[in-house]
């Protein structure tokens, strides 16, 4: 008995002619809003994506973008796809916090989820860098996010994960309307119904 979930052939060609190193922390997150805009052209899964970088050299490791509905996996999201493929397939450690690893960087085109956020803690990643943070995302695309812990950012803090918020936060927002405007489908347990546009 196994399970996989894999990133779509375009995503796996996009990455790989980008550079090597992307030390602008505002082209960082330029790259993974482009990958959550390109997810939804190519039908590919939801509206998200997830970079893993050295955080302090910019060196990509990985790109993920959410699977779920094309693998049939409610836990593949972005964060989760982009942490363990750098993890398992790339770094070959379960702890990205571990020594003599370099510090990484997640970035993704918004605030994680419930299931994301705690696995963001327990990845041993050392950033945290986001489009944004408010209810932007539930209110345009209709998903659920879940609930967070009033003082996430403090706990992320209290982990040593530095946290940056609002990069690119309106280019973030053009892909969620482009995914309403396109009826895209929203995976919500029970068939949760999106809002009215």
């Amino acid at each position: 008995m196994q399970f996989t979930v894999s990133l779509p052939e375009w995503a796996i060609q996009e990455q790989a002619r980008l550079p090597s190193h992307i030390p602008s922390l505002e082209e960082r997150m330029r790259i993974v809003i482009r990958f959550s805009g390109l997810n939804i052209e190519y039908q590919t899964g939801g509206p998200f994506a997830a970079g893993v970088f050295e955080r302090d050299s910019g060196r990509l490791i990985v790109i993920g973008v959410n699977r779920v509905i094309p693998s049939n996996v409610s836990s593949a999201h972005a964060e989760i796809v982009a942490l363990s493929l750098a993890q398992q397939q790339i770094l070959h450690n379960w702890d990205l916090g571990s020594d003599p690893l370099a510090a990484f960087q997640l970035v993704v085109n918004w605030r994680p989820c419930a299931m994301c956020y705690g696995a963001t803690l327990w990845s041993g990643i050392r950033s945290l860098l986001v489009a944004g943070s408010d209810d932007a995302c539930e209110r345009i695309t209709g998903f659920d996010e879940g609930p967070l812990h009033p003082e996430w950012q403090e706990e992320l803090a209290k982990r040593g994960i530095e946290f940056q918020d609002g990069m690119l936060y309106k280019e973030a927002v053009e892909v969620f309307k482009i995914f309403r405007d396109r009826g895209g489908r929203v995976y919500n347990s029970r068939q949760a119904r999106r809002p009215p546009p």
